[in-house]
């Protein structure tokens, strides 16, 4: 049974204290902090909360009336016709005066459901939509004429506002699948802003100049042409313009007080707003004050445009000093990594709301948010705007009217079956219709150093079977705090560790001591690689991780086989701790470490606290042919050719053999995606960027030292071998002679 985990409903305060502070009103629009809430209700009080992607989310208290149609649905309002009549401020002040008063409160509560949001029935259910997704909805106009109200997009609206509200947030980083409306939502919200401020400028930006006009002239000139006429201000310029819409002379927020005043259009404040659109380039907006920048397709710069590059440079154009003054709203899919995906990849994990700085912003500043395809693929969403997740067992019809007989999940999992036999058309697939950010950020599988339809069959697998399910995240610690004793392993939702076995008890914490020197117990049943650091930060913070992966050989005890177990991908905030990190587990599990000497600190760390013995020595060199530093500290340098080939053979064994559909049918017992991912984009020439692949490949190598001993000339010849690029199409990788 599907499980949806996009939003749930939670209970962080407790109801005595919503109720009481519901009574005063105290509830402030904005970020809470001694609740960690983000209130998005303007009335003083609050009801649900929601967490969206990590993100706690108040919402208005549930009102007495709601609104309900005979539909049981969301319904578009009925304009009336009267008023539909008059498209702007001077047909309002020629129509007749005794007529007027009829429609006063009309535009009163279209005011306020713009400002507060709107609730309705659905379904027979209170359902609440911000005033943003009111505007959306009810006044604006799309490609298909009005939208329909879908749960995805009321989510995405409630995540918005929250990023709105937030004085710590400069918007939303959203990652989405292909069609979900985001052109037009964020269209729809610019306009809505830009009408109902003063002095202000809006921006388009998108992955060329010619999409951003476009997205300009073919949504946001329409929706702003189409607005009732109290929403509406007078507009300076062509009624369609190209390349700017400016708001100048006239009107401000139409109340009750303005439209009976009868002042003269030379007596009403104008606004003074524009919306415009910019070329693609880094500096595109570069020193001007926005309120708010729509980012279409950031997620397909091409270089040289770089859409890193951009977002430091626009990001100052959001704030004042410290303060924020205008939001982003940017949304895209993902191009493949190396045509533009990667620098949004980078930005979207940069968004976490999760990891924050002392000033409770994320790194990059903006709020992640991904919204899988299930949530809103076209055709399978119902009448109710719900997505039809699982094969319904009774009739199920979307808006038009048609029957809904199939899941979406299922009709995904049959596109995808389609396309085994076509690694690249099956990649696209995934990223323009992601049901998991692996998904989203899958990279081409051309000319490959590796068998990346392995690869991606292990990752495959591994989604399907819920990587929690076999992966405990944690941290290990000395017993009782004293170094040097035994060490225990602790789960923790926030631990740098990942592991997928723990030794039985008397495995555990194995230990041999010779001449004062203390060896692992457990070298025969497996070992680690490591690919460490010697700095603590760097000037940019931008070091690379720290890397730790343990593997076991085939062995006859209680363990898996040649299976890794545990992967560490972190940087502390010292090196120390890296290293007692790494030390600890290999007390823990009583395996020996191979790591790059060229980074020597960790080494000389181990040697330092007794344990000399953990360091394995470089298996290609006897011991009288290595270096005095080598048989100082152990460990293999990462310069030489022949272990740069030998290490890259290493991994592609490994991936050959132990990854994938296996010929018994079953698949491979490698759980760790991260690794599986860095594999898939290793490039030989540039190894510094793949941590992972460099502490997985040492890990191997470690496990199957006997191959690269002096004597082993028959052995070494079948992995010290000059690596092939694969060609990946079809269900086989063949290699590229």
């Amino acid at each position: 049974m599907y499980e949806q985990s996009l939003v749930k409903i939670i209970e962080p305060i407790k109801r005595t204290t919503i109720s009481r502070l519901n009574k005063l009103k105290k509830w402030k629009y904005g970020y809470n902090k001694e609740h960690d809430v983000v209130v998005i209700s303007k009335t003083g009080k609050i009801g649900e909360i929601l967490e969206i992607q990590n993100l706690r989310i108040a919402l208005p208290m549930l009102p007495v009336h709601v609104h309900a149609n005979k539909v049981n649905k969301w319904q578009k309002l009925e304009y009336p016709k009267q008023l539909s009549k008059l498209k702007n401020i001077f047909d309002w002040r020629a129509y007749p005066e005794e007529q007027k008063d009829q429609w006063y409160e009309y535009i009163d509560e279209e005011f306020k459901r713009r400002d507060e949001g709107f609730w309705f029935i659905n379904n027979n259910k209170p359902i609440y939509i911000t005033g943003t997704h009111y505007m959306y909805l009810q006044w604006s106009k799309i490609d298909v004429g009005a939208p329909d109200f879908r749960e995805a997009n009321r989510l995405f609206y409630i995540f918005w506002e929250a990023c709105k509200a937030d004085k710590r947030c400069y918007g939303m980083c959203y990652l989405k699948n292909r069609r979900s409306g985001f052109s037009f939502m964020s269209s729809a919200e610019t306009v809505n802003l830009a009408t109902i401020s003063s002095d202000s400028r809006y921006g388009i930006l998108s992955k060329t100049g010619a999409d951003a006009k476009k997205m300009f002239t073919d949504k946001v000139v329409p929706i702003s042409i189409n607005y009732p006429f109290f929403f509406k201000p007078i507009q300076d310029g062509m009624d369609r313009p190209k390349s700017e819409l400016a708001y100048r002379v006239p009107a401000s927020k139409f109340t009750r007080k303005k439209i009976t005043a009868n002042e003269q259009l030379e007596d009403i404040q104008g606004l003074d707003t524009t919306i415009d659109w910019k070329n693609t380039g880094d500096n595109s907006y570069d020193g001007e004050k926005l309120n708010l920048l729509v980012h279409d397709e950031s997620g397909k710069w091409e270089r040289p445009d770089n859409i890193l590059n951009n977002w430091r440079v626009t990001k100052t154009c959001l704030r004042l000093g410290s303060r924020i003054v205008g939001k982003c709203m940017m949304g895209s899919t993902s191009n493949s990594l190396d045509k533009g995906g990667d620098n949004f990849k980078k930005l979207y994990n940069a968004s976490d709301v999760t990891k924050r700085n002392r000033n409770g912003q994320t790194k990059s500043g903006l709020y992640s948010l991904f919204i899988p395809m299930e949530w809103n693929y076209e055709g399978f969403i119902d009448e109710y705007g719900v997505p039809v997740f699982t094969t319904p067992d009774a009739d199920v019809f979307a808006p038009d009217g048609e029957l809904i007989d199939v899941g979406v999940i299922d009709s995904w999992q049959n596109e995808v079956d389609g396309l085994k036999d076509d690694q690249d058309a099956l990649n696209e697939f995934y990223r323009q219709f992601p049901r998991t950010e692996e998904h989203a950020f899958r990279d081409e599988t051309k000319n490959s150093i590796f068998n990346l339809v392995k690869i991606y069959e292990q990752v495959d697998y591994n989604e399907g079977i819920g990587n929690d399910a076999v992966i405990s995240k944690g941290n290990f610690q000395w017993v009782n705090g004293v170094k040097d004793t035994q060490v225990i392993f602790y789960p923790d939702p926030k631990g740098r560790f990942n592991i997928s076995w723990v030794p039985p008890v008397h495995l555990q914490n194995k230990i041999v001591s010779k001449n004062g020197v203390k060896y692992p117990g457990n070298e025969h049943i497996g070992a680690f690689g490591c690919d460490s650091y010697d700095i603590s930060g760097t000037v940019d913070g931008r070091g690379s991780n720290g890397a730790l992966h343990g593997l076991t050989k085939f062995s006859m005890e209680e363990a898996p086989s040649s299976s890794f177990f545990l992967e560490y991908i972190a940087r502390p905030q010292t090196a120390e701790i890296f290293f007692e990190d790494v030390l600890m587990a290999l007390v823990f599990y009583g395996m020996p470490l191979l790591a790059e000497n060229n980074k020597p600190r960790l080494l000389y760390y181990l040697r330092r606290r007794g344990y000399r013995g953990y360091s394995m020595n470089r298996p290609d060199k006897v011991w009288n042919k290595l270096s005095a530093t080598e048989k100082e500290i152990g460990g293999i340098p990462n310069s030489s050719e022949d272990i740069k080939q030998a290490h890259a053979a290493a991994i592609e064994m490994y991936i050959q053999d132990k990854v994938g559909l296996q010929t018994n049918g079953n698949y491979g017992k490698m759980y760790f995606n991260r690794t599986l991912n860095d594999w898939a984009r290793f490039d030989i020439n540039k190894r510094t960027k793949f941590d992972a692949a460099i502490s997985s490949g040492l890990a191997i190598m470690a496990c199957n030292r006997h191959l690269y001993a002096p004597n082993a000339k028959i052995e070494k010849q079948k992995v010290n071998i000059n690596i092939f690029k694969y060609e990946n199409k079809g269900n086989m990788s063949k290699i590229i002679k």
